[in-house]
């Protein structure tokens, strides 16, 4: 072998020698995370089961109102699914109370294109929110007394309500359905009230001192809004009962409960009170009940 190709082996020598030994880059492998399919579910009302839940609920209700006193009276509609129902809800001879004071001021309101004065505002916020009778005096003289209230009543379509005698607004009787008629008004508007009108009642409604605060609010969970007006007054020619009302709105997630449960002939303001939140709560917690869903796997063969 000559000396030149002796290098040239020598050379080629060298070369595998320096492949062999040299690191080779390792390249990463992405792998990727498994995916998650996920299930394709259509939902679907359950109108039979929300009708047994209904009859359940009403059933309930009128088991435990027939355990108690005097009468127990209630109606109940839900905004949002619409949802409606009751029990004596047409009876019209409920005593209302300071359950009218709402009437006086949304009345008062319409009557007032240009707003109140300050005067007016003042008087409402303590006739609405700490239940001032005197504040009620001057703004039911304001507004006209009983013949205009009748034509207040007449033009939101309150069918069931007859304004209390001369100067005696307490005396106004009513019944549930009137009762949510006058709050769907108030929370959905017509009959010439306006926006800024309604934010005022409804937020007077919703600032009642803590003391007034019970009655349909026992239907709230935790979160809701809650709108009320409760009345309470002795009847001492009525064998020295009392008559015990509360009407309002429920709002929250997936619900805008306007409900009103109204009692007479009761024992004491407590018992009644005690009545009218047992059954606010078994309303307000079963309320979901009513309008179920079922849910079926979506259709694999698409239509073409």
């Amino acid at each position: 072998m000559g000396p030149w190709i002796g290098r040239v082996v020598l050379a080629g020598l060298a070369f595998l020698t320096g492949c062999g030994t040299e690191r080779v880059p390792v390249v990463p492998v992405a792998v990727k995370a498994p995916v998650r399919v996920a299930r394709c579910v259509l939902k679907f009302p359950d109108a039979l089961a929300g009708d047994v839940a209904r009859a359940r609920l009403e059933r309930d209700i009128s088991r435990y109102v027939r355990g108690r006193p005097g009468r127990v009276v209630y109606g109940v509609l839900d905004l949002v699914s619409g949802v409606t129902f009751g029990q004596g809800e047409h009876e019209h001879d409920m005593i209302t109370a300071s359950g009218v004071k709402v009437d006086i001021l949304t009345a008062l309101l319409l009557r007032r294109s240009g707003g109140l004065d300050e005067g007016e505002r003042d008087l409402a916020a303590r006739m609405i929110k700490e239940s001032d009778n005197s504040a009620a005096d001057a703004l039911w003289s304001r507004v006209g007394g009983g013949d205009a209230m009748s034509g207040f009543y007449r033009r939101v379509g309150l069918r069931e309500t007859t304004p209390g005698p001369s100067r005696f607004w307490g005396g106004t009787n009513t019944s549930p359905a009137d009762r949510i008629r006058l709050l769907k008004v108030l929370v959905r508007g017509g009959k010439g009230l306006g926006a800024a009108d309604r934010g005022l009642v409804l937020g007077l409604m919703g600032r009642v001192q803590k003391d007034q605060s019970w009655g349909v609010s026992a239907a709230a969970r935790p979160g809701d809004r809650v709108a009320l007006k409760n009345g309470w007054t002795p009847r001492p020619f009525i064998h020295n009962t009392w008559a015990v009302t509360s009407y309002g709105r429920v709002a929250g997630p997936g619900r805008d409960l306007l409900l009103s449960v109204q009692t007479d002939q009761q024992p004491g303001e407590g018992t009644g009170i005690e009545t009218i939140e047992r059954v606010s709560r078994m309303i307000g917690t079963r309320l979901d009940a009513l309008t179920p869903t079922t849910t079926r796997p979506c259709p694999t063969n698409p239509i073409p």
